[in-house]
């Protein structure tokens, strides 16, 4: 069996990190956390649980925290996770028997990383994450903000997922980080200019954020996934712009890396209803419906947008082009995937009144 130490960074997370700590009963052989400058009860309620506290000054770079908390391991394998981060009793059992089993010549185990659910609790938004590495191959983190664990194979991808569930109040943090790294001059890499423009675009700097999608994309030195992503969010940059042409534009640019992904096509057939095309919608979303899943397992995934998203949006055009069959036939699909989403009661109140009068 091999054993694991668990490293987090924190700060001020007296709310949440008990649970976090009691899910990894019996997963982790050590725990060792690192604090930046709490003022609450975080460094009592970490050693209730024989945690190892050390403190550790801020200097509003991630990647430093999380490589001073490494460096203080000592077992087989160190696992990550953040205070906020959820492991169920089924992932628990899973890590459990993982211990027991995983092969000695793994580096990295992969492990889904579920950011979104729907009504019935079923995931919807997921990525993987390298979660669990070889402390001997000293894998280290890179990146002020957005940090990322460097790691190379063999991989083991894990099904025992961890589960996000942040409640901490949005801030500008990030982009204060990335603004000031600016100011001191400093020259960013391909993925710090994605991140930078997902900053900026989260913060309602639409026009910013193109420009900084456009460098990145430009340089042609981005994770296709990221490349896509970045035509993706450049288009709803425009969107917010009322920029009809470059939304489009931007949209199409994605198809110059893969074939189109549901989320892709989605975004494609809300374009051709806000144009009335109809028709061209509905092909759109049919697509989204038999989009190919990404190849990468690290590939970030949004369900909703090859399920409940595009029946409920084939339901609309159909209404629209008067063939009202076909839209129930979406609407009875949307409702079975997700049932009290307030769209799908919206159609069933609108059906429901439709069948009365006829």
């Amino acid at each position: 069996m091999i054993t694991i130490s668990l490293c987090m960074i924190v700060r001020n997370e007296e709310e949440v990190l008990g649970r976090c700590l009691s899910a990894v009963e019996g997963i982790a052989d050590e725990i060792i956390i690192v604090d930046t400058g709490s003022t609450d009860k975080t460094k009592e309620i970490a050693s209730s649980f024989g945690a190892v506290v050390y403190d550790f000054e801020w200097i509003d770079h991630f990647a430093a925290a999380r490589n001073f908390s490494f460096s203080k391991a000592t077992k087989d394998y160190i696992m990550w996770l953040d205070a906020d981060d959820i492991i169920g009793e089924k992932d628990r059992l899973l890590l459990l028997e993982l211990k027991k089993t995983l092969p000695e010549n793994i580096n990295s185990v992969t492990m889904p990383y579920n950011l979104a659910f729907d009504a019935k609790g079923q995931v919807t938004y997921s990525l993987r994450r390298n979660r669990i590495v070889k402390r001997d191959q000293n894998f280290q983190w890179v990146g002020p903000v957005h940090e990322l664990l460097v790691c190379h194979g063999p991989y083991f991808h894990a099904d025992a997922a961890v589960t996000h569930s942040k409640n901490k109040v949005f801030t500008d943090r990030n982009l204060r980080i990335y603004t000031n790294r600016l100011k001191a001059g400093e020259e960013f890499s391909p993925r710090d200019q994605f991140y930078y423009a997902n900053e900026l675009r989260t913060h309602g700097q639409y026009i910013k954020a193109i420009e900084w999608y456009g460098k990145f994309l430009d340089g042609q030195q981005g994770w296709v996934e990221d490349n896509i992503l970045a035509c993706l969010r450049t288009a709803d940059c425009y969107r917010y712009l009322g920029d009809r042409s470059n939304r489009f534009a931007a949209l199409a640019r994605t198809l110059s890396y893969d074939k189109p992904r549901a989320e892709l096509c989605c975004a494609m057939g809300e374009y051709f209803v806000e144009e009335q095309k109809y028709e061209i919608a509905v092909y759109w979303y049919n697509q989204a419906l038999h989009a190919e899943k990404p190849s990468s397992p690290m590939a970030l995934t949004n369900k909703a947008d090859s399920t409940w998203i595009p029946h409920i949006q084939l339901c609309l055009c159909y209404d629209r082009l008067g063939q009202y069959d076909k839209a129930f036939q979406h609407h009875v699909k949307a409702r079975e995937l997700n049932p009290t989403h307030p769209s799908v009661l919206f159609n069933e109140d609108y059906f429901k009144k439709r069948m009365e009068k006829v």
